[in-house]
């Protein structure tokens, strides 16, 4: 019995940090062929800061900051996030833009929960399409058939990709051991109000496969598509997230 309790008490914190992790990172979306042209007159995004408040199974509340940054050709996005005296997480991203397309170089998700802590890196080699996955000192090479990403650069590919008319639905994720399709599709537009403000907002949604997981994005146009809200369901536990302050 107590075996059995201590397996569940492990599962339950693996999914609460699977969640917290991926709802904090707005875990996204984003990629297109490593062949594709890019585009002589692309839009880009702009740097921005910005403030989030989330709450997890509608008991656990706490805030993140995101900060994205250029210096040179190259793009710096990080995210801090923590649930005071239960979770904290940590990432980062480095890559570069070329017209429409985000390329990636390397990305670290770091998070502690409960006093344990993990760290995933991941090192991308878009001219040899491979990527180099490290996590518990298991290092996995895959190879990159299209652009992978990692939950950051996704997330910038994917408002790259609205803000020149290119969403395809179709996109690729570097996951621990592996590089995962990871499909979305648009789910039409509305207005919605978070602290921040009231925004105009496309909803995107994440197509999984397995009924009891959903993930929805409100991206708002005016703020280069800046996501102002998400929603996250997974094996039943719930995390929403919204916008409080943006620079």
């Amino acid at each position: 019995m107590t075996s059995l309790l201590t397996t569940n008490n492990n599962r339950s914190k693996n999914k609460l940090a699977t969640l917290f992790t991926t709802g904090v990172s707005i875990a996204a979306i984003g990629a297109i062929s490593m062949t594709a042209p890019t585009l002589a007159n692309a839009k880009s995004i702009q740097p921005s800061s910005a403030k989030y408040s989330f709450t997890v199974e509608d008991k656990y509340k706490g805030v993140a900051t995101r900060t994205l940054s250029k210096s040179g050709n190259a793009w710096n996005y990080n995210v801090k996030a923590r649930v005071a005296g239960v979770a904290s997480a940590a990432q980062s991203s480095t890559f570069v833009i070329n017209g429409n397309n985000v390329s990636p170089s390397k990305a670290s998700t770091t998070y502690k929960l409960l006093g344990i802590g993990r760290t995933h890196n991941l090192s991308f080699d878009s001219a040899g399409k491979k990527v180099t996955s490290s996590y518990r000192g298991k290092t996995t090479t895959s190879n990159m058939a299209q652009q992978a990403f990692d939950d950051l650069s996704l997330e910038v590919q994917i408002r790259q990709d609205l803000l020149n008319g290119k969403f395809s639905g179709n996109y690729y994720m570097a996951k621990k051991d592996k590089v995962e399709k990871t499909p979305f599709k648009k789910s039409g537009s509305t207005k919605i109000t978070v602290p921040a403000g009231t925004f105009d907002t496309v909803r995107v949604d994440r197509v999984h496969d397995d009924n009891d997981r959903s993930t929805s994005f409100w991206l708002a146009p005016s703020l280069d598509y800046l996501p102002v809200k998400v929603s996250q369901i997974n094996d039943g536990k719930k995390m929403d997230l919204e916008l409080t302050k943006v620079n």
